[in-house]
C-alpha cells in the first residue's frame, strides 16, 4: 500500500503521520509525507514528541510533491491532508483521498507548554485515526 500524508508545510502534522504510519505499518508499505509551501525543515516539536514515544524522525526532510518519486506517486492508494485552518493541497491523483484535519500545533501564541501540548495531542489524535484506518483498509 502506498500513503502520502500532506499539508502545507510538511514540517509537523504530516511529519508526525509519516513517522507513525511507518512504524505501524511496517516496511511492506511505502508511507510518505509532503507540503504544498515546504518550510524547509521538520519541526523540533515534531521531532521530540516522536522521539518521547520512540520513534526517530530527526532524519526525515521537510519535502515537496515534486521531490517524491514518480512511481511512488503514480501508484498511490491513499492521499491523506491534515490541514485545518489553511488551504489544504491538492494531489490529482486516482488515490483514494482522506481529510483528518488537525489544527497546526505550530502556534506563535503558545508558550514551550502549551507547543508540547499541541504536539502530543497531534500525535495522539493521529494515532488514533491511523489504528482506525489500519483496521479497515489492511
Amino acid at each position: 500500500m502506498n500513503i502520502l500524508f500532506m499539508c502545507v508545510g510538511n514540517s509537523a502534522r504530516s511529519q508526525i503521520a509519516e513517522g507513525l504510519a511507518n512504524a505501524m505499518l511496517g516496511s511492506e508499505h511505502q508511507i510518505e509525507s509532503a507540503g504544498s509551501i515546504p518550510s524547509g525543515k521538520v519541526h523540533p516539536g515534531a521531532i521530540k514528541c516522536m522521539h518521547d514515544i520512540g520513534i526517530d524522525i530527526s532524519d526525515h526532510t521537510s519535502k515537496s510533491i515534486d521531490d517524491l518519486d514518480t512511481e511512488f506517486i503514480e501508484n498511490l492508494d491513499y492521499v491523506i491532508t491534515l490541514c485545518a485552518e489553511e488551504v489544504c493541497p491538492v494531489l490529482p491523483s486516482q488515490a483514494t483521498a482522506l481529510h483528518w484535519q488537525h489544527p497546526d500545533p505550530v502556534n506563535p501564541a503558545f508558550d514551550k507548554n502549551q507547543e508540547a501540548e499541541a504536539f502530543e495531542n497531534t500525535r495522539e489524535s493521529i494515532f488514533k485515526l491511523l489504528k482506525k484506518f489500519i483496521i479497515l483498509n489492511t
